[in-house]
């Protein structure tokens, strides 16, 4: 991924000093003759992003080893990205990730389709002998199988194999009571959404169901997400105030994670009027921009690091912190577990402790049962956390409306 670039450099710089590295970026003519003068340099990196764009100026390029990094970025196979990917020549492919199965069983068939074309079939074989039995039907002998012929070429490291260092990780749930003009507001959104369930047809109106969906959790949040008159009181908003205030004067430091920009926005200007120091990522931060920021934080004392979940999420060396706030759940976990892991890594010293705000008797409660019902499939393969939007249905919907 792009914002994952110059990290990728500074760790090569630190750990493998006598590679000589480059980064394949600036204007087209500038990384076009970067690419065709690569003999001179030991590693190159580049994102997903400008490789599709240059793809055509390494055809005639071969290289000893081809790594993708974050590889769930290939998962779709019909993507720019996965295809331009496929097309590198070497003779050695790996494929690094957390979360090789995110939402279906068709994003590990891409990947191993990076790795080793033609091993798992052709994308409509791997459908019909793998994917079809093993989630429609709940095959065994088809699950067996897809585990004999995958794991001699998966390496699974786990935290607790592998780094007998790292601290412990501490995971603790808060629940905040949504009162008064808050869960009226919540109620009234629920009752929108269940009258279009029942007077639409959910797959042509998914979409504007899903939207409305996104506006019930914005309610839990707080209502001024969407409402920007509300003048009630915010439950969650509350509660995280108290814990960040009460962290700080214990001398910890945070992680605060929000899928929403703008609740991300909200807080600013409630620790703004406390006095709190923070530093910020979101999807508009420039690359270099982060790196910034990142060794910024590890190296001041500033407290608070407010980040949204999908722009730092994945990649980032935060162990300067030992709190990581989720401040709302998202529906796939792997999403949020890798965010976590931005402080819960390699060089942290301290036990890191993790605290998911729900908003109680909401939406919310239920996407985290949710997320454990539907985490199975992809755990019996071999990581698990495989939810999605997308993959709901109409009865998962009224499940969780309640």
């Amino acid at each position: 991924p792009a914002s994952l670039v110059y990290n990728w450099l500074s760790e090569a710089q630190r750990f493998t000093p006598k590679l000589k590295c480059t980064v394949i970026s600036g204007k087209q003519s500038e990384r076009e003759e970067l690419i065709k003068d690569c003999i001179g340099y030991d590693l190159l990196i580049t994102s997903y992003d400008l490789l599709k764009r240059d793809i055509v100026h390494y055809h005639d390029k071969h290289f000893l080893l081809c790594t993708v990094d974050e590889a769930q970025f290939i998962k779709n196979n019909t993507t720019e990205a996965s295809k331009a990917v496929k097309l590198i020549k070497a003779d050695m492919r790996f494929a690094l990730t957390g979360t090789p199965i995110e939402n279906r069983l068709s994003e590990l068939w891409s990947i191993f389709d990076f790795l080793m074309p033609g091993y798992l079939y052709n994308r409509e074989s791997f459908r019909t002998m793998f994917e079809v039995p093993i989630v429609k039907n709940l095959d065994s002998d088809a699950m067996s199988k897809l585990k004999d012929m995958t794991s001699p070429f998966i390496l699974r490291r786990l935290k607790t194999d592998v780094l007998k260092d790292l601290p412990e990780k501490l995971e603790e749930t808060r629940e905040a009571e949504l009162e008064g003009k808050q869960r009226q507001l919540y109620d009234a959104q629920i009752g929108k959404i269940k009258n279009m369930l029942e007077k639409k047809d959910f797959n042509t109106s998914k979409i504007q169901i899903l939207a409305e969906l996104t506006r019930l959790r914005q309610v839990c949040c707080d209502p001024s997400l969407i409402y920007e008159d509300y003048n009630g009181s915010s439950a969650k908003r509350d509660l995280c105030m108290q814990l960040v205030e009460s962290a700080i004067d214990s001398g910890h430091r945070i992680l605060l994670f929000s899928q929403f920009t703008s609740m991300l926005d909200i807080l600013k200007k409630d620790f703004d009027e406390k006095g709190i120091e923070y530093f910020t990522i979101t999807g508009s931060t420039d690359k270099k921009e982060r790196m910034r920021l990142v060794e910024n934080f590890n190296n001041s004392k500033v407290p608070l690091f407010l980040i949204s979940l999908k722009a730092g999420g994945t990649g980032l060396n935060l162990t300067g912190a030992d709190i990581v706030i989720h401040y709302d759940p998202w529906w796939n976990t792997a999403v949020q577990n890798q965010a976590t892991d931005r402080a819960h890594r390699i060089g942290q010293t301290k036990v890191v402790t993790v605290y998911k705000l729900i908003a109680n008797n909401t939406i919310e409660k239920r996407i985290v049962e949710l997320q454990k019902s539907k985490s199975e499939l992809a755990e019996q393969i071999l990581s698990g956390e495989n939810t999605s939007l997308s993959s709901l249905t109409k009865e998962d919907l009224l499940k969780i409306l309640g």
